[in-house]
């Protein structure tokens, strides 16, 4: 059973006279023990669907299961326990960080709000969480700005995996970091993945950093999914023509020239297409793509993709 299931997610905003459509629609799941990435331009609803499953953002419509409850149904009282076991490492490692509270302030607070321990006993708690996270022990008595970025993002998942949760949204946890850096993030996602037995949604713009971290890939574009699958059958056949887009755009970085740029303008989510989201953009565009919208559907084992051309 997974631990986590979003169906049919989705979630707007007032817009101008209008409604921004940032995720319309969603469905997938995420196994105990799995790393499910998720992937596109900025501005495809990507961090805005992590946010809605923590209920950062309330979403529109649509079912959050957590072992088998629906989150949406929840009132504050009763959905505070499930957020001990959903938590969230932020995109930006100061922003996400209160410049007043000491680090001991920071990872002991969620500890405090949830009755977990006595006060030595949170103490002892955080002093083995920054050692797990590779910090050292002053740290305790320290301010968010006397750390460098990766030190701050280590202590964003120091805060995160403080409660000992289930699954960890990360939302874009290593783009604002120095690659060098990166590697050393992503190395300690994996090794707390492996000690305390979490499940991941990781969401990025980089198919290069989800191809290390990720078993199972979701693409997403405008707000919806547009392929999903397994790491291997992703990688070996993309289907759909954003997703070749987005690899070929690796390739070309790795043969150090110019990333490919998919042409055309990225449409407003506001003012979306009636008919294919992506075929204002896609080399395969038919005059069926600009009449009708395709559906997700299986293509493979463990692989959907939502294009009327995908076997091209």
């Amino acid at each position: 059973m997974p631990t986590l299931s979003v169906a049919d997610l989705s979630a707007s905003y007032p817009h101008g006279n209008g409604v921004l459509r940032a995720v319309d629609g969603v469905s997938f799941s995420i196994e105990p023990g799995e790393t499910v990435g998720l992937v596109g331009e900025s501005g495809c609803g990507k961090s805005t669907l992590g946010k809605s499953i923590l209920r950062l953002v309330e979403p529109t419509h649509g079912r959050i299961a957590f072992d088998g409850t629906d989150l949406r149904t929840l009132d504050a009282r009763r959905l505070r326990p499930y957020r001990r076991r959903l938590q969230m490492v932020f995109q930006d490692p100061f922003g996400s960080l209160n410049p007043r509270h000491t680090v001991g302030d920071i990872l002991t607070g969620p500890l405090k709000v949830h009755g977990v321990g006595r006060r030595s006993q949170r103490r002892e708690r955080v002093s083995e969480m920054l050692a797990r996270v590779g910090l050292p022990p002053d740290s305790i008595a320290r301010y968010p700005h006397e750390f460098s970025g990766g030190q701050r993002q280590r202590l964003g998942i120091a805060r995160a995996l403080i409660l000992r949760p289930d699954i960890v949204i990360c939302d874009e946890p290593v783009s604002a970091l120095d690659l060098s850096i990166q590697a050393q993030i992503l190395n300690l996602l994996v090794e707390m993945k492996k000690e305390f037995g979490l499940s991941y949604l990781f969401i990025s713009h980089d198919l290069s950093v989800v191809r290390y971290f990720a078993d199972r890939v979701l693409v997403m574009y405008l707000g919806r999914i547009v392929e999903s699958g397994t790491h291997k059958s992703l990688w070996d056949k993309p289907r759909h023509p954003y997703t070749r887009a987005l690899m070929d755009a690796i390739s070309d970085a790795i043969r150090r020239r110019r990333p490919s740029s998919l042409g055309g303008e990225l449409p407003s989510a506001s003012n979306l297409p009636a008919s294919c989201r992506f075929h204002p953009r896609c080399p395969l565009a038919t005059e069926l793509c600009r009449r009708e919208e395709p559906a997700l559907r299986e293509i493979g084992a463990g692989a959907m993709v939502a294009c009327h051309h995908a076997e091209a």
